[in-house]
């Protein structure tokens, strides 16, 4: 096994998976002038993605345990771009429906497999990656946002860009899919594999992704309202919140793991959260939207490294089997990325926006107590199942 190939092989997965999903994203408003969908049509669509996803997660630690996470990931690489194709050529809602239900499942299961197969690199390795894998996420994710802009404005239609883009992501996930690490290096004996993941520290490690996902939602969903109508901010101006957020995110997941090498995962997590805290605290308390920004940008480094860390460390604990314990954090935080938006419009319009930014503050000084869950060494050592490793 090469490891140091895994390793950017992972990455690359990250990287093409990021393409795959944002490509569709950024494509929804075009899919519901298209399909000439209601806001109530279009908001069943969206959630039969969500949907479908947290129910293929339920699943598929305990399938990775069996048959390896490199299967999964290799078959899923091979079924998004094609069910890509499939929902930009959909005619009508139905057939739309079903295409992006069948996404969102695979979806599911291959955000679980990869984020379990970087676990199963770090172990190897001795040296964290995860930062960095979801920093290649995250470029993705903006990269394929630009190029659907651009080919937006250009008149090109859904059905051609998701064919083009398809075609050009499975010969990437075909390139990467041979570098990634044999099955047997997270398959867990049957004699070792547990019943369901549902222990103590997955339930910990859970409630805190749930928090930190949350936040990130409240970000993305609330910002730039917040900047417009508590700030005074142009619509123009506003959008820059989500920008700096995003752009500063990016930046400290490129430089995430080599932070945690050199401070350790522990006092990094807690540095970071409280980064995160004083830039929420500065877009509460300055009622100028310059500072908001700034204050979006510091939460968005802060936050940068927070889900990689949790990762990391939910899968140190459950050791070759941590599919089964990261497809439990997969739930929490997929659920809080997808209630988020809700749950801060229930508040705000109670309370307020800049009142229900400011119940984050405590919830992210609980993540930030709960640092020292970060301390567990990464060990290098091989399992028995394991054969001898390759490092450059």
């Amino acid at each position: 096994m090469n490891v140091g190939r895994a390793r950017w092989a992972i990455t690359a997965v990250f990287f093409v998976n990021g393409c795959l999903v944002s490509s569709y994203l950024a494509r929804i408003p075009s899919i519901k002038v298209e399909h000439q969908l209601s806001e109530s049509e279009l908001g069943v669509v969206l959630t039969l993605f969500g949907a479908a996803a947290l129910i293929s997660m339920q699943f598929v630690g305990g399938l990775a345990a069996r048959v390896g996470t490199r299967r999964l990931i290799r078959v899923a690489l091979a079924l998004l771009p094609v069910l890509l194709a499939a929902v930009g050529h959909a005619r009508s809602t139905v057939q739309l429906g079903i295409a992006v239900a069948l996404m969102g499942l695979v979806h599911g299961a291959v955000d679980v497999a990869m984020n379990a197969h970087a676990v199963a690199v770090e172990r190897l390795r001795g040296r964290p990656i995860m930062s960095g894998c979801h920093a290649a996420w995250s470029v993705s994710a903006v990269l394929a946002s630009l190029v659907s802009a651009g080919v937006t404005r250009a008149g090109v239609g859904i059905g051609a860009q998701f064919v083009v883009v398809g075609a050009l992501l499975l010969v990437a996930g075909l390139v990467a899919a041979p570098g990634l690490l044999p099955p047997e290096v997270d398959q867990a004996p049957s004699k070792q594999r547990s019943s369901g993941g549902w222990t103590r520290p997955v339930l910990v490690f859970g409630a805190m992704g749930f928090v930190v996902m949350i936040g990130e939602a409240a970000v993305i969903s609330w910002s730039g309202v917040l900047l417009h109508e508590s700030r005074g901010a142009t619509l123009a101006t506003a959008g820059l919140a989500f920008t700096a957020f995003t752009a500063f995110q990016t930046a400290g997941r490129l430089i995430g793991d080599r932070l945690t090498e050199r401070y350790g995962a522990d006092v990094l997590f807690r540095v970071a959260a409280l980064v995160a805290v004083i830039g929420l605290a500065v877009v509460i308390a300055v009622p100028l939207w310059p500072a908001a920004i700034a204050g979006f940008a510091l939460v968005g480094l802060g936050g940068s490294v927070l889900l990689p860390l949790i990762f990391s460390a939910v899968g140190r604990t459950n050791g070759v089997e941590a599919a089964s314990a990261v497809s439990r954090l997969t739930t929490f935080t997929y659920a809080g990325i997808l209630i988020g938006p809700a749950v801060v419009g229930w508040f705000a319009a109670g309370v307020g926006l800049v009142w229900t930014f400011t119940g984050l503050l405590p919830l992210l000084l609980g993540v930030a107590a709960k640092a020292g869950l970060m301390a567990a060494p990464t060990s290098g050592k091989a399992t028995k199942a394991q054969v001898s490793v390759e490092q450059p």
